[in-house]
């Protein structure tokens, strides 16, 4: 199981939006928010390098749980290397132990381990976004409702657990937006810097 998480962790260091950002002659980390995820990718690289960006984020989650079921075949495993990736992708190896928020490499592992969790999750995000044009938000309160989603879905304690600390871990990296939510300084989508 440890080889299992630790290439989970491996995997989910891997930095999408420092890759994509590379391949258009820019450093992401230094232009816009400084964050390498979707929304910084959008602001500075691009729509549609964005989404590249997402879905290799994405990627990264919902193939570090099928490694864990490869290699250990459990359920816990598949979990704790979905957990894994997210780590990675928050605390990169290969940044110095920086990184993204973890939202899409989450929304990747929960993909993998329950569709409809993941799948009844978009649609808080998007009636967010939509009202509110704050990206942070959208994702805060989505990772929010996934432990209760697990409830009324009637999904089964390994799952709350993941959704859990998977929630608990994009509050954690969402700390600064939070703090520019609530002092009104928060960039809403289509903000430039």
């Amino acid at each position: 199981m440890l080889a299992s998480i630790i290439l989970s962790y491996i995997l989910g260091s891997v930095p999408s939006g420092v890759i994509a950002g590379k391949l258009k002659g820019r450093d992401i980390r230094r232009l816009g928010s400084g964050n390498i995820g979707t929304a910084n990718a959008a602001r500075v690289l691009g729509v549609p390098t964005a989404l590249a960006v997402l879905a290799g984020d994405a990627l990264k989650g919902f193939l570090a749980v099928y490694l864990g079921r490869w290699l250990v075949g459990t359920p816990t495993a598949a979990i704790l290397a979905g957990l894994a990736a997210i780590v990675g992708h928050n605390w990169s190896i290969f940044l110095g132990f920086r990184g993204g928020k973890g939202v899409a490499t989450s929304f990747g592992a929960c993909l993998a381990l329950s569709p409809i969790l993941a799948l009844s999750l978009v649609p808080i995000w998007v009636v967010v976004v939509a009202l509110t044009r704050f990206s942070s938000l959208g994702s805060i309160l989505a990772a929010g409702a996934a432990p209760l989603m697990t409830g009324i879905l009637r999904l089964g304690w390994p799952i709350f657990w993941f959704a859990l600390a998977g929630a608990s871990l994009i509050v954690i990296r969402h700390r600064g937006n939070i703090n520019r939510l609530l002092s009104g300084t928060e960039l809403r989508l289509g903000d430039r810097f």
